[in-house]
This record gives structure tokens, sequence and C-alpha cells, in this order.
């Protein structure tokens, strides 16, 4: 018998998204970090983030609430190992929850080798993100119904957010 994936999934998500969220309510009470998050990226690019930030927030319930909920339904066992799942959350939640503390050492003491485990951490947040958007396109394919494709259209900001804007968009962009 196989020990039920939902009850760690549930509490991965709970304690990794305490995590992040600790993380953030640190970085943003800082004035300095704060101030230095954005580097030199264009102001009229940070609207597109504000609002994809928001999106993929959102994005995260349903995407999340259909892979937590099919885990002992058979449907992510079937369509995706459940090692790999918890895997790929954990990729996003710690590199999630690391990316403001590492950030925040890199505007207090610049360093190629703090640039380094930025880029990484951003990098592993991006495969976590897109292994996920895969699982859910599968088991949404597989399950069908409303849940299904909200968690579709919510994975898709999320994906953007973390694989794309964040990863390749602002890196680029912070050193000016």
């Amino acid at each position: 018998m196989t020990r039920p994936l939902r009850p760690a999934l549930a509490a991965l998500n709970v304690i990794g998204g305490v995590a992040v969220l600790a993380s953030y309510a640190w970085g943003l009470s800082q004035p300095a970090i704060a101030s230095g998050l954005w580097g030199h990226v264009p102001e009229t690019l940070r609207g597109l983030y504000t609002v994809n930030m928001l999106l993929a927030a959102l994005g995260y319930f349903p995407f999340s609430a259909l892979l937590v909920l099919s885990a002992d339904e058979g449907w992510l066992r079937v369509f995706v190992q459940p090692r790999t799942t918890l895997g790929l959350y954990a990729l996003v939640l710690a590199g999630s929850a690391l990316w403001l503390p590492l950030t925040s050492a890199m505007i207090a003491s610049p360093s190629a080798l703090v640039w380094l485990a930025v880029r990484v951490d951003l990098g592993l947040v991006a495969v976590g993100a897109v292994g996920i958007l895969a699982s859910v396109l599968r088991v949404a394919r597989g399950r069908g119904g409303a849940l299904a494709w909200l968690a579709v259209a919510g994975a898709l900001p999320f994906v953007l957010q973390t694989a794309v804007l964040d990863a390749i968009v602002w890196p680029y962009y912070w050193f000016g």
C-alpha cells in the first residue's frame, strides 16, 4: 500500500508558503532591501510585473488545489510520480523563500558568488514551476472539470512570473 500523498503535499504547501511569506515580510520591512529589489528594471515593465505577480499568486491556489485534491484520487499517481510532485513544490517554495535573503545579501555586499546563488535559485524555481505546469496539464487533461481548467489558467501566469520574468527578465535588467 502506498502512503497518502495528499497530507504531505498539503503540509509542504503550508510550511513552504509560510516560509515564503515570512521571507517577504522580513525583506520588505527593511527599506534598503525594498528599495533595491527592482535594480534597474524599467518603470515600463514594473506594471506588467505587478499585475502578473497578482495573477501568479492567485493562480497558485487553483493549481495547487487540483494537485492536492487529485493526489490520492489516483489522477496524480497515474500521470506524475508523487515524489516528483513533492520535489517540484520543494524547489519552488524553498527557492522562493531564499530569493529575498539572497537578493538582500547582493544589495548589501555585491559579489559574483552571491549573484550566482541568486541566479541558480531563480533557475531552480523556474524548473520547479515548469514541472508543476506539466503536472497540472497532465492531471487536468485526465481529470477534466472546472477546477482542472482553472488550474491550468492559474499555472500559466505563475510560470510566466517564475520562468520568464523572474529568472530571465529581472536578472537581465537588475544591474542596468
